[in-house]
């Protein structure tokens, strides 16, 4: 199946054409708020950060942020009621909420019900897209199919010869991370790689944070010994993204992307780096983390995307709204929200399509999957793997 979508974002700002789908129109000077709901530092940094930087972009009279629980299974309720607390102000036309964690949907159908003025984005869902496709106005998510088979291709391509996926119960019930599960493992056995799992303990547990990431720590030099140094490592979980790093820059193994990739993601804690004088440059900072990288022993081993996913999402799908209740971009046009996007990461390459169905075989218009192309930073030579231009199975499509 060939893509249906080829974004790429190269100096493409902004779009302002007619176009015949209906628009949301806003009057001449009206004043309007746009909410965004985002994790915390510690669970989901760079979305708070994308969050705040459209915040200093527009100011804080039009855009108001929340934070949802960090033990969000374990408080529902709050994270639902955070979220709806925003439809309360008058002049609130937008609620962005990066990442949907569980309860999006119920809160966007609580909105809908009492404010249907207001656009109701999510990024990155926790929850089955087709549910928080049918609460939602739009969705954008990883291309966790597609990233299924270009994460172990990439693996591949760098002569790794294992990969390993750590996950918990909790994610494997999700069905975007099953799917890749199910991907990641067929397309090891298409290369003849071995494809292992591994479970560690879920943060949003009593376990918390620390443990959880005190738990990789510690079980990395043995995966290391048991795996060989050609194993490649994926996580589904933001937190044990750094400590997972930390150990492979010590230890060995590669490092492909992270499960929502930035060169934020896991890498300025396990190399002990200050990118404050840097922030909000994302060149910057990919060239002050793939130095230390490379001082550390891991060139060619590790990768990242150059722009985060996490912070480019909040941030665009925010600005994607506010031009939708401007009346320049029609909600559902995939280049009205490439240029959204663009705004945020303006040399990035990109590819994407809708969400298909695997047993059903239908798209939803409404749910987007997107990724960037992957960089290896030390990489010899071309330090990009192009994975934007690979042609990726028609199989992978209905795999599940």
């Amino acid at each position: 199946m060939k893509k249906a979508l080829v974004i790429l974002f190269a100096l493409l700002i902004a779009v302002t054409s007619a176009f015949s789908s209906p628009r949301i129109e806003n009057k001449k000077n009206e004043s309007y708020h746009i909410g965004i709901v985002t994790g915390s530092v510690s669970q989901s940094e760079d979305d708070l950060r994308g969050a705040e930087a459209f915040q200093a972009l527009y100011g804080a009279d039009m855009v108001k942020l929340a934070v949802y629980p960090d033990n969000f299974t374990e408080e529902l309720e709050t994270t639902i009621q955070t979220i709806v607390n925003l439809s309360d102000d008058p002049l609130m036309k937008a609620i962005i909420v990066n990442q949907g964690v569980p309860g999006t949907a119920e809160a966007f159908r609580q909105i809908k019900e009492r404010r249907p003025d207001i656009l109701c984005l999510a990024g990155e869902s926790h929850e089955d897209l087709p549910v928080i496709g049918a609460a939602a106005d739009l969705v954008s998510n990883n291309d966790f199919v597609s990233r299924g088979y270009l994460i172990i291709k990439s693996a591949h391509d760098l002569g790794c010869d294992t990969f390993v996926h750590i996950s918990f119960p909790r994610h494997m019930a999700y069905e975007t991370m099953s799917r890749r599960v199910a991907i990641m493992r067929r397309t090891c056995e298409l290369f003849g790689m071995k494809f292992v799992l591994e479970t560690a303990p879920d943060p949003t547990t009593d376990v918390g944070i620390a443990g959880a990431q005190a738990y990789i720590l510690e079980k990395v030099p043995e995966w290391v010994e048991k795996y060989g140094k050609n194993a490649a490592y994926f996580c589904t979980n933001d937190a044990h993204t750094e400590p997972l790093l930390k150990q492979l820059m010590a230890y060995g193994g590669y490092f492909i992307e992270a499960d929502l990739p930035s060169p934020l993601m896991g890498y300025p804690g396990a190399l002990g780096l200050d990118l404050t004088a840097e922030a909000g440059d994302f060149e910057a900072i990919l060239a002050k983390v793939e130095d230390a990288v490379v001082k550390a022993g891991g060139a060619g081993r590790f990768g990242t995307w150059t722009y985060s996913y996490g912070y480019t999402v909040s941030a665009g799908l925010a600005q994607h709204a506010k031009n939708v209740i401007d009346g320049k971009s029609t909600l559902l046009d995939i280049d009205d929200l490439s240029a959204a996007f663009a705004q945020f990461s303006p040399k990035a390459s990109w590819n994407g399509a809708n969400y298909t169905d695997a047993e059903s075989g239908a798209k939803l218009n409404k749910v987007y999957l997107v990724y960037q192309d992957t960089y290896i930073m030390g990489k010899t030579g071309d330090k990009y793997m192009h994975a934007t231009s690979v042609e990726v199975p028609e199989w992978a499509y209905t795999t599940k």
